[in-house]
């Protein structure tokens, strides 16, 4: 067991709408070690990149605790809070909305420097966009280019330059490969592979890709409608899935072969509303194990097998 580098507990993040409270995040909780990746998976609105931006108090919690490097991150100022932010970065979705399209690729990859103070010498911060250039893999040709003439490869390893820019420990990948060519996934992958071994950065990995998410995370949670239904070990989670949720997913990656292919699990019933959930599974109109239980009360999260945790009624707490 390494040093535990994040500490989320109990995390909440509500949002105010016009037909009530949405749960967008609701009572999340897990921790992950420096140097590993943790992956957050689960459909598109279940919550993932709220909970990132919560994690960065890019957006407030509602309530919850956030332990960063043995620091309370609630208890932070913006002062305080805008200098923890240099070992704590982000890498959005889009690369190309998340860039500014006025500035150079040298002058977005400066400016986090430049905002910070940390080379004061413009010869030195020039040494340094060049350096990080080299690490993300951008010719210096490209270093008077503008975002729009760049593939959406390259900006994405502007947006990794610009986020390793501060010497982060800590990085929120928010689906950096979502919006990319299948050949070009590989690449800015093995990328941030090569950086965490490098350097040692932790990452907490956004997406909805099982097939990415197995081959870059050390650790899977899986997330749904706001809640963690299960978390694991990427192999121990691939290997026998405990939620009926996961299941499916798992049985929704393609699979190159013919015959005996895994089957399908098809899911059906509508979505439960996020907007003033009741206390029961929120997973239980569309799951077809469902038990008169499962509709009266809400699964805590316990740990079923070691280091395996899952929400699911059908489970049992593993014995001491």
């Amino acid at each position: 067991m390494g040093e535990i580098l994040l500490e989320v507990k109990n995390l909440k993040k509500y949002f105010h709408v016009a037909a009530g409270t949405l749960h967008a995040v609701d009572d999340v909780s897990f921790t992950i070690e420096e140097g590993r990746t943790l992956g957050i998976v689960g459909e598109s609105g279940c919550g993932k990149t709220t909970l990132g931006r919560t994690i960065l108090r890019l957006i407030e919690p509602t309530s919850g605790e956030l332990t960063f490097n043995g620091r309370d991150l609630r208890k932070l100022n913006g002062g305080e809070m805008r200098y923890m932010r240099r070992e704590m970065q982000i890498i959005f979705q889009d690369p190309y909305s998340s860039l500014n399209p006025r500035k150079t690729i040298a002058e977005t990859i400066e400016e986090p420097i430049l905002l910070a103070g940390l080379i004061p010498d413009s010869d030195k911060r020039f040494m340094r966009v060049l350096e990080l250039m080299d690490t993300v893999g951008l010719a210096q040709r490209l270093i008077n280019t503008y975002p729009h003439e760049l593939d959406g490869g390259r900006r994405q390893r502007v947006g990794i330059a610009r986020a390793l820019a501060m010497k982060p420990k800590f990085i929120v990948c928010d689906e950096p490969v979502s919006s990319l060519d299948v050949s070009i996934q590989a690449q800015i992958l093995n990328l941030m592979k090569t950086i965490q071994r490098d350097m040692g950065i932790t990452y907490l990995f956004i997406t909805h890709d099982l097939s990415v998410v197995n081959h870059f995370s050390d650790d899977i949670a899986v997330m749904y409608l706001g809640r963690l239904v299960e978390k694991a070990p990427a192999e121990a989670l691939f290997q026998k899935a405990l939620h009926p949720y996961t299941e499916a997913l798992l049985s929704a990656i393609p699979v190159a072969r013919i015959h005996n292919r895994p089957e399908r699990i098809l899911l059906k019933g509508e979505l439960t509303s996020p907007v003033n959930p009741e206390p029961i599974c929120r997973f239980a109109a569309r799951c077809n194990q469902c038990m008169d239980i499962c509709t009266r009360e809400e699964p805590p999260l316990i740990e079923a097998r070691p280091n395996h945790f899952v929400a699911c009624h059908l489970r049992k707490p593993m014995e001491a």
